[in-house]
């Protein structure tokens, strides 16, 4: 399936998002805006549960594939399985071609994701992600 292809699972009308989430969340979400640095709630957060998409609840990344990278956004090695975001190439910087990540089922913008940083991680990748995309379901 190419990328023009994709449907998302979960698909609402502009209006709806906007009653669903705060503003804040909306410009991230719905706008494929970012919060400041060091501002997020789980920048630097250890505790251990399931990050799900704040707008749509799909399970997105595990507490033990976040990382400190002292970016100022939470960041992890891997997503919780691969089929739960999806890649958009990001060019909206000029000169500076990104890898734009999104919830795979609500098409949700979540953050951005970087190769070959040098992290001592399994994969060599740092999924930036904004805090205010996500919600930590703490293990029980």
């Amino acid at each position: 399936m190419t990328d023009r292809d994709y449907v998302p699972n979960l698909i609402r009308p502009d209006s709806q998002w906007r009653e669903l989430l705060s503003d804040p969340e909306y410009r991230v979400l719905r706008q494929g805006g970012t919060e400041a640095p060091f501002t997020g709630e789980y920048t630097d957060t250890e505790t251990e549960g399931i990050y799900e998409c704040r707008a749509c609840g799909a399970e997105l990344f595990r507490s033990d594939q976040k990382f400190h990278s002292h970016c100022g956004w939470p960041s992890f090695f891997a997503p919780l399985a691969e089929d739960r975001v999806r890649y958009l190439e990001d060019r909206s910087i000029p000169g500076r071609a990104r890898v734009e990540v999104r919830c795979s089922n609500c098409d949700g913008h979540l953050g951005h994701v970087f190769e070959g940083e040098g992290y001592d991680t399994p994969t060599d990748l740092r999924y930036c992600i904004n805090s205010v995309s996500m919600r930590l379901r703490e293990a029980d």
